[in-house]
């Protein structure tokens, strides 16, 4: 399944929903949608994103579903009994992060401090660290478990799956994930 440039670009601005069940234990925070996320309306579509098979080389989440070309129901179902929820700091689909403004990231601060205290994961993971630092007014924040816990729930920050960011592999990153998904009991 593809999509023309122009295709993904009538999805810029597009909203798309979160991916949390009641039983959550561990959400994962992505910085925004981006556009093959909105064409598809299944979080970190894209192809060349690192998401799900890094969750799947770390073992949180087998087999791996074929995420570029969108979700089913069953897909979606498979990863909510997991205990494992998805949702963004900012839900305004851009072809690139840095599209967003600091006043988006800090509002999106906000929106998932709400999120967190409506669903009460066990941990919350987001996804870039970055964007975190932005969105938290905390420049030194580092990637791993962070000092103070996010209403309630331990909050880590692991590197960014994008392919745009070259300096993990998707070893690298099944370990970051592993850490947060030992933490909520996902993994042992």
């Amino acid at each position: 399944m593809g999509y023309s440039r122009a295709e993904l670009e009538s999805f810029r601005d597009a909203r798309v929903p979160d991916l949390i069940g009641t039983r959550v234990k561990l959400l994962f925070v992505g910085i925004n949608p981006g556009l093959w996320t909105a064409a598809t309306g299944t979080p970190f579509a894209h192809p060349g994103n690192r998401f799900y098979p890094a969750l799947a080389a770390a073992g949180i989440l087998t087999p791996m579903p074929d995420f570029s070309s969108g979700f089913d129901d069953g897909d979606r179902a498979r990863l909510i009994a997991a205990g494992i929820g998805i949702t963004n700091l900012v839900n305004r689909a851009t072809a690139r992060a840095d599209e967003l403004s600091r006043e988006e990231l800090r509002d999106g601060a906000a929106r998932l401090r709400e999120t967190v205290r409506t669903w009460h994961p066990r941990v919350v993971a987001v996804v870039g660290v970055t964007a975190y630092r932005e969105a938290f007014a905390l420049p030194k924040a580092a990637v791993g478990r962070q000092p103070s816990p996010l209403e309630g729930a331990e909050l880590w920050v692991v590197p960014n799956p994008s392919g745009l960011n070259a300096h993990d592999t998707i070893a690298t990153l099944a370990d970051a994930y592993a850490a947060p998904a030992r933490a909520a009991g996902l993994l042992a």
